[in-house]
């Protein structure tokens, strides 16, 4: 049955309307806002490094990742070797030993951060193998509810939540760290 046929027949046996209810409830709310995200972040793997707005971010990205040989990144002012924007394909970004993306708005209930899609290719943000978020103390919220309300589209209309390192116990009930993604989450809070 194709999917209109099923619609059709849903709505001619449909006997009852139900308007959506009213939310009244904010959600959770914190005193420190930004004291939970850090400990929230931390408890869904996230390493969490404060930093103030005149601190040089490239030194402590290297000195996160003193190894690091490949990192990419479109932000402005992050000196990078491979930038998402002028790749002609994304797979020319396999073998990103770090990517630097920004934050739009983090939440302190959950540790996660909104990431809009602000470069062409939006596979650094999945297929690095370290993922570096870099997001401001004014932007984290309480709850989910503030974080939607704060979400602005970019010219690409896609973005997603991101909440820690990527994981997941499905094989053989084994935590495997970076199936899906990152195998790392740094967050840079910029006070």
């Amino acid at each position: 049955m194709k999917k209109d046929e099923l619609f059709r027949i849903l709505r001619l046996n449909t006997t009852r309307q139900f308007d959506m209810p009213e939310i009244s409830g904010r959600g959770l709310t914190y005193p420190d806002a930004v004291r939970t995200f850090v400990e929230t972040s931390c408890s869904v793997g996230c390493r969490v490094i404060e930093a103030s707005s005149g601190d040089d971010l490239n030194e402590i990205i290297r000195q996160t990742y003193p190894e690091c040989k490949v990192l990419a990144s479109n932000v402005k002012g992050i000196k990078a070797d491979r930038n998402p924007d002028t790749v002609s394909e994304a797979q020319e970004l396999n073998g990103t030993e770090v990517g630097v993306v920004e934050g739009q708005v983090a939440v302190a209930e959950n540790g996660c951060i909104w990431v809009p899609q602000t470069m062409k290719e939006r596979a650094v943000c999945f297929i690095s193998e370290q993922l570096v978020i870099l997001v401001h103390c004014d932007q984290v919220v309480s709850n989910m509810h503030e974080a939607y309300a704060r979400i602005q589209m970019t010219e690409y209309g896609y973005g997603c939540f991101i909440s820690g390192p990527s994981k997941t116990a499905d094989i053989e009930q084994a935590l495997v760290m970076g199936a899906q993604a990152a195998r790392g989450v740094t967050v840079i809070l910029i006070g």
